[in-house]
């Protein structure tokens, strides 16, 4: 067995900071929906917003950082189909990470409620306020997130199941302990 080179530290904070965001907002967008109209409601769906455009902003990081930092390659012992599944279902990853948040901030603007970065910094509206595609943006939003949850899930269990059933160090590539980090 190879030895396990790891990812930076810099795409490991990123990716674990990202994952930890979006497993708060998933959640919460799905619990905030069903509510009655209530201030704690709007609270909620500050909060779900401050996430999301978080998450965006630390994705464009992601990925400046992805492109100017090549990743460790995946060990030889990988299957072509498994390394071009990788290669897809991370690509996939990327793009709803950015697709969800933008999507949120468009049915935000199509219904008439401005985003505002943790209270302070209002986010320009980026579409007129229209309902018909705020209620089509709120149903695209709602796919997006339940296409990040299978592919999140899909990512988890091939990870777990490359360390444990097939006995590849996986998770250590993107693990906190740094000890053997240059």
């Amino acid at each position: 067995m190879s030895a396990v080179i790891p990812y930076s530290t810099p795409a490991i904070v990123l990716h674990w900071l990202v994952a930890l965001l979006i497993f708060a907002a998933f959640p919460l967008g799905v619990y905030m929906h069903e509510l009655p109209l209530s201030p704690d409601k709007l609270k909620l769906y500050s909060y779900h917003k401050w996430i999301g455009v978080t998450v965006l902003m630390l994705v464009a990081v992601r990925l400046g950082w992805r492109l100017t930092h090549v990743p460790p390659p995946l060990p030889d012992s990988i299957a072509a189909w498994q390394r071009r599944a990788s290669a897809i279902v991370h690509g996939l990853l990327y793009g709803l990470m950015i697709a969800i948040p933008l999507s949120g901030w468009l049915m935000s603007s199509a219904k008439g409620f401005q985003t505002v970065w943790f209270g302070v910094l209002p986010l320009p509206d980026l579409v007129g306020k229209d309902k018909a595609l705020g209620d089509l943006l709120a149903g695209v939003h709602e796919v997006l997130n339940f296409s990040l949850l299978v592919l999140v899930i899909l990512h988890v269990a091939a990870a777990l199941k490359h360390h444990f059933i097939e006995r590849r160090p996986f998770l250590q590539r993107m693990a906190w302990d740094r000890k053997e980090r240059t």
